[in-house]
């Protein structure tokens, strides 16, 4: 019978991976896979083991493996059905929350929300933000409640996420107003060979690419949120590492005023966004 530490010598995968993937089939804590690693393991998990290797050497995603990723310290559900959060993209839930620190209350709009990760990660920060949740997929939508019933409390003073099925703020009610409108659009162009590449094959595309020029969702979102925010509020988008210079210009052509952009961890302009008066 095989060991975890055999099982983690053979697998072919970088060791961090084969830890993850073993530590779940096994239901195993880190020190655990450090104190028992000799111990001899059952049939059935090393099936498990070898089947989720196979996978994972052809290039499914680890989260898509195991059911979850962590994002802004939160355990998400995630199948193929939404974007796999990214660590990147809690810049802009930081940024988001910076935005509204000030505000008691404040009204938060998340578009194209996929796993939930960015509205439930400002719920839960903010216990009295009012946020709501736009995707077109009914798919998405239902492992972004998921998400949300089980990382919120359902007593939390803004109550629960609202989820609506759009195409962007098609059909949300007009009478609506934000204080923040935060949004992780499809924003890599249709050519981009990153798209048949590595983990973005097993994602869903709708998600990725506008199959155009990275930038028409954006467009769309930087001019339907003005008829969204209250007066003074903020729209922030997360882009592509080459897209901060054209996403500023379209802010600014659609009249919104302190126009910057932020940068990530590895100095990339990730995100940027402004203020709109109205």
């Amino acid at each position: 019978m095989s060991t975890a530490a055999e099982l983690l010598r053979t697998s072919g995968l970088p060791q961090l991976e084969a830890r993850i993937l073993l530590m779940y089939v096994l239901g195993w804590r880190r020190t655990e896979l450090i104190t028992r690693d000799r111990e001899p393991l059952a049939d059935d998990a090393f099936a498990s083991f070898e089947a989720l290797s196979a996978r994972r050497l052809a290039g499914e995603p680890i989260a898509q493996l195991t059911g979850r990723r962590e994002f802004f310290g939160l355990d998400f559900d995630v199948t193929p059905d939404a974007l796999i959060p990214r660590p990147e993209t809690e810049l802009l839930v930081e940024t988001a929350l910076a935005v509204v620190a000030a505000t008691p209350d404040p009204r938060v709009l998340d578009l194209g929300t996929g796993t939930g990760a960015i509205a439930v990660s400002i719920a839960h920060a903010r216990p009295d933000a009012r946020v709501w949740a736009v995707d077109r997929s009914p798919a998405a939508l239902d492992v972004a409640r998921r998400n949300a019933d089980r990382l919120l409390d359902p007593a939390r003073a803004g109550g629960r996420v609202t989820f609506v099925q759009s195409d962007w703020t098609a059909s949300l009610d007009p009478s609506l107003l934000f204080e923040a409108i935060v949004s992780n659009p499809p924003y890599i162009a249709s050519g981009d060979p990153h798209l048949e590449q590595g983990d973005l094959r097993f994602e869903p595309r709708g998600a990725l690419t506008d199959e155009a020029d990275g930038l028409s969702a954006i467009r769309t979102i930087v001019e339907k949120a003005p008829f969204l925010l209250a007066n003074d509020g903020a729209l922030w988008l997360e882009h592509g590492y080459d897209q901060a210079d054209a996403v500023r210009r379209l802010l600014q052509a659609r009249g919104f005023t302190e126009v910057r952009s932020m940068r990530d961890l590895a100095g990339i302009e990730r995100c940027s966004g402004g203020v709109f008066t109205a």
